[in-house]
């Protein structure tokens, strides 16, 4: 990160411009814009900028092309500190070196061409494999270099949960931005109005019947007090920000970035929806605070979500996020640099927020079961975006609400059985960019004593460092995966397990050609099926994929289809779960 460069600067590298306001407002964050106009090689756009803190503007931007880069700033209103400004920088390439040490030093995460995956700027693949790290941005990842011990535990920081991660191949992180009105209070952690206004329905933090505590150094990320009439001191102001809370998750996003990580940053989760809704300006207000994040982190290589929409209840309707969101949009633009808009939802953006909306990365999740998989193919047929599950079956899951009802001991073979199948099953159901794991524990990072599982001994289960497995799966050859498209009814039978369960069921997504088919047998699957869709009298060789260790084994003896089109497939080597491609030949 450069402030005010007096020198050259690196592409793709995050450029703080300050500015100190000549006036005082009685609050910055909502009485005062600010942006410079940012001109460089191919590129002429308004750059917003946000309020951080006293009378300290900061507008955030970067090069995204070697070459001779000129700003002019401007405020409303038009404030002498503020308006007027004007500078220049160099913008200069990075080494084979440099690129090799951190691959986000090649630029924003995008979509490929065929609108199917993902890579960076400069075209350099980028297969997404996440994990789901929601409470980041609070005091139980606390900022820290990794100490290199090698294990973790109740004193481990945020660089050593990068570390471990980072050596397992995970490139992304998924975190809530704010949680506005959890607290551990003494009151209930899920809270209604007496008219039945959700004030918040947030975790339970364990040993207590109140609310999970999201603060970190710099406080809570809205002030107090707040707005909602008996609940000033649990719901805040929407409308006043708190720029230490998020200077302190501007020291962790930053981290992320230069360890190589992609962090995926939701920007408030849905619970506070009714009350910001009901008791604030909306949708001005939710504009308001869309525009303060694209502003403060549009310049990381990062990709952004409006919204935590993991459930549809407790909320107010998706489609009344879509107003803000294309309000902000219409307003400000989407992310100055191309940062891709995505949501968590249930049970897929497609569904939540509907075709031709603002999201860029589809996703399906909350929704775990393997069932639910096919919303990934309804996505691959409905646009050409790219999509990934980013909420599937969380390893050890204990509760989604209730007591989950097909729970089985952490760790278990079950229970990376269940992580496995929704790792593969929803590759070839359409979800071709990636997918982002979850763990008990870690997706609520829980830390006390009372914990059913404690944060540092979850990321010691073995389903995380089988996820890396998935991309040697998809990519055998190379970025061809990108051409499949899916259709688990080339399998015959494909569906001999219930729906609501994680075993039985098979996948299948084949090229147009026909040259190539990926298939995923779930444990418990019949060992023997067959494949429709393939051409009477062609020839292929099978290949069996271990997704335990990511091994290939040998190619199968010629495989003709016969004339009834119906090939029988080689029996797979167990009942376990497996993986096969079929090549032409």
């Amino acid at each position: 990160m450069v402030t005010n460069p007096q020198g050259p600067i690196k592409v793709w590298s995050k450029l703080d411009l300050v500015f100190t306001a000549g006036a005082t407002y009685n609050n910055p964050y909502a009485d005062v814009l600010v942006w410079v106009d940012l001109e460089g090689p191919g590129f002429s756009k308004r750059v917003y900028g946000f309020w951080n803190g006293d009378q300290q503007f900061i507008v955030r931007a970067l090069a995204t092309v070697p070459g001779e880069w000129r700003w002019t700033s401007g405020s409303l209103p038009e404030d002498p500190g503020l308006s007027g400004k004007s500078g220049q920088f160099i913008a200069e390439s990075w080494d084979a070196a440099a690129l090799e040490e951190n691959p986000n030093r090649r630029g924003m995460i995008q979509a490929t061409s065929d609108g199917r995956g993902l890579q960076y700027a400069d075209g350099t693949p980028f297969f997404l494999l996440g994990d789901t790290w929601w409470s980041l941005p609070s005091f139980r990842f606390p900022v820290g270099e990794a100490s290199g011990a090698g294990s973790l535990g109740p004193s481990s920081t945020l660089g050593d949960y990068v570390a471990y991660r980072k050596q397992q191949g995970f490139n992304c992180i998924g975190l809530i931005a704010a949680q506005p009105a959890w607290a551990n209070d003494g009151q209930p952690n899920s809270l209604q109005m007496a008219d039945g206004t959700w004030v918040r329905a947030a975790w339970k933090q364990p040993g207590t019947e109140s609310a999970k505590d999201m603060h970190n150094e710099g406080g809570r990320p809205f002030a107090f007090p707040g707005k909602v009439p008996g609940f000033e001191n649990v719901f805040p102001d929407m409308d006043r920000i708190n720029p230490d809370y998020f200077k302190v998750l501007d020291q962790k996003i930053d981290y992320l970035n230069a360890q190589g990580m992609v962090p995926f940053i939701e920007f408030s989760r849905r619970d506070a929806g009714q009350c910001w809704q009901k008791f604030h300006d909306w949708p001005n207000s939710y504009a308001r605070y869309v525009q303060y994040m694209i502003a403060r982190y549009g310049a990381h290589i990062a990709l952004l979500s409006p919204i935590h929409y993991d459930y549809f209840e407790q909320t107010i309707p998706a489609e009344d996020y879509n107003v803000p969101i294309n309000l902000a949009i219409e307003r400000y633009g989407k992310p100055p640099f191309g940062a891709l808009l995505t949501a968590n939802p249930n049970p897929s953006t497609l569904v939540n927020f509907g075709l031709n909306s603002w999201v860029d990365l589809h996703q399906s999740g909350n929704v775990r079961e393997h069932y639910t998989y096919w919303y990934l193919t309804e996505i691959f047929h409905a646009e050409r975006k790219p999509a990934i599950n980013g909420e599937p079956y969380y390893a050890g899951l204990h509760q989604l609400g209730q007591p989950y009802p097909l729970r089985v001991p952490p760790d278990s073979e079950d229970d990376r059985l269940y992580v496995r199948s929704g790792l593969y099953g929803s590759f070839l159901s359409g979800g071709l960019a990636g997918f982002i794991y979850g763990a008990e524990g870690i997706w609520q990072s829980d830390t006390e004593p009372q914990s059913l599982y404690k944060m540092w001994d979850s990321f010691g289960w073995q389903s995380a460092a089988e996820i890396q497995h998935i991309k040697s799966f998809a990519t055998i050859f190379g970025q061809r995966y990108l051409e499949l498209e899916p259709d688990a009814e080339l399998i015959v039978p494909n569906k001999t397990g219930p729906g609501f369960s994680y075993k039985g069921w098979s996948y299948c997504a084949r090229t147009p050609d026909r040259s190539w088919f990926m298939l995923y047998f779930e444990a418990d699957a019949p060992l023997e099926a067959k494949l429709r869709g393939v051409i009477p009298g062609t020839s292929y060789r099978a290949r069996f994929f271990d997704p335990r260790n990511g091994t290939w084994g040998q190619s199968s003896d010629t495989l003709t289809v016969p004339r009834s089109s119906v090939l029988p497939l080689p029996p797979r080597p167990d009942e376990q779960d497996w993986g096969m491609l079929l090549e032409r030949v």
